[in-house]
């Protein structure tokens, strides 16, 4: 016969978390209120001895949740068998039945209370509704934040109606509520709550086409800073950003106040604040001057400012010009941390094979970077933004660049003859004549000899 299983912790003075859900209608579901609750069984259903059956736990963490099979039998948990005394890990729908099969033994399911809150795995309702951009009226795509009201839309959308205010209002005005919005940045949290959305309802999925021109017309890489539109008034001498009594400049960057290059900002001139040192610079798109890095679409000011001819003050923060430069003007001098994956292993045969073939890291790198340029590399591991705009005249940042150096030392070593890989020197460098075998010309002339055969590349 069946068991019958009941839970030593039952209090209905005690609020439920969890319960053990009868698969059979004819018994009572078990309730569970304690973090550490053992379940009895009954032999018959009119007898009073009872026997521990099972043990649950809630842990600690409130992250995992373990059963503990307490009889003398073995029981099954989501179809695995877990003997006396054993702890298995469940989860809410798993599957528990007294015995090891499934024939005549009762059966449960494990069921965690909606009201419970579980922080692994929790799941969060949101009505789809609340997760499109009032514009276009479709699922957020590349989803921006507008500030102070903190209204949600694609960035395609609200940079067109970003260019739209700036030509015919002295402020920019949110187009959801009509307040003035001061800053707009990217919200990646809401992206990845819109992508969960689409993977759940593919319906909802823009056309490619649609997304090519949401893309195209997507001015928001970094966080803006929008002007006010009202007249700037200069009643003291500008302190450092971040010292003004007020905590904010009057003006944000050199180009408010006087005039450089041809070029001076307006009331109305939308801001970029740079990554590398806090500081403004106004967002052009009218000039070829880069001001962010393709590779992670972060804003930098040093090649703007360098261009500009403006250097660093006690007044306005400037960015290492450094800091932004194009690939071709780049040097390297050591294989970055990043490359292959972390495995200084690796990297030291990368290092050791270059040295053996007479020559240096920056020949590779600048001897890729041409292969790069032509096309001749697959761009598709690549672990930057925009990977198939990148050529040798980019711009980017110096972690951007270590990635590229990385991705690159990749394709000179699956592009290296293996006999041409430093190992042992009696096993890698020498043929059984005694001959260094370096090159592919050398090694096959030796193949040619008869009994003659280069020592086998080692796997690893």
């Amino acid at each position: 016969m069946a068991e019958v299983g009941e839970c030593s912790a039952s209090n209905s003075s005690i609020q439920n978390w969890a319960k053990l859900i009868s698969l059979d209608k004819k018994y009572a579901d078990i309730e569970i209120n304690s973090d550490e609750a053992v379940i009895f069984s009954e032999t018959k259903s009119s007898s009073v001895d009872k026997y521990e059956w099972c043990k649950i736990t809630r842990n600690s963490d409130v992250n995992s949740i373990t059963l503990q099979n307490r009889s003398f039998n073995a029981i099954l948990v989501d179809e695995t068998l877990v003997q006396k005394d054993d702890i298995a890990f469940i989860k809410c729908g798993s599957e528990i039945v007294s015995g090891p099969v499934q024939d005549g033994h009762l059966s449960y399911k494990f069921e965690i209370l909606s009201d419970s809150i579980i922080c692994k795995g929790l799941k969060i309702s949101m009505d789809v509704e609340h997760a499109k951009c009032s514009i276009c009226l479709n699922i957020w795509h590349d989803v921006v934040t507008a500030a102070p009201c903190f209204h949600n839309f694609c960035n395609g959308c609200f940079s067109e109606w970003l260019k739209r205010s700036q030509e015919k209002r002295t402020s920019v005005l949110c187009p959801q509520c009509r307040a003035v919005v001061q800053f707009v940045g990217r919200n990646h949290f809401l992206l990845n709550i819109a992508e969960t959305i689409l993977q759940e309802d593919s319906s909802l999925r823009r056309s490619v086409e649609e997304i090519a021109i949401l893309d195209s017309c997507s001015l928001i890489q970094s966080n803006l800073v929008i002007g006010s539109g009202k007249k700037r008034t200069q009643k003291r001498p500008h302190s450092v950003l971040g010292q003004e009594e007020s905590g904010v400049l009057e003006l944000p960057c050199p180009q408010c106040g006087t005039e450089y290059a041809g070029f001076r900002c307006n009331p109305n001139t939308v801001h970029l604040q740079c990554h590398g040192c806090g500081g403004m610079m106004p967002s052009r798109f009218d000039i070829g001057i880069p001001q962010h890095c393709l590779g992670c679409d972060r804003a930098f000011c040093g090649a703007y400012w360098q261009a500009q001819r403006l250097q660093r003050s006690g007044t306005y923060a400037t960015c290492n010009p450094e800091t932004l430069k194009p690939i071709s003007s780049r040097t390297v001098s050591r294989i970055p941390q990043l490359t292959h994956e972390n495995n200084q292993h690796e990297q030291d045969i990368t290092e050791r094979c270059i040295s053996q073939m007479g020559t240096t890291l920056q020949d590779v790198i600048s001897e890729w970077i041409v292969k790069l340029n032509n096309r001749e590399i697959d761009r598709t591991r690549m672990p930057l933004n925009h990977v198939e705009m990148i050529t040798a005249e980019t711009h980017m940042c110096n972690e951007c660049y270590d990635k590229l150096v990385g991705f690159l030392l990749y394709w000179f070593r699956i592009s290296t003859p293996k006999y041409l890989l430093p190992g042992d020197a009696t096993e890698r460098e020498n043929c059984w004549y005694g001959h260094a075998c370096r090159t592919q010309h050398h090694n096959e002339d030796h193949a040619r000899k008869r009994n003659h055969v280069c020592r086998p590349t080692r796997s690893r």
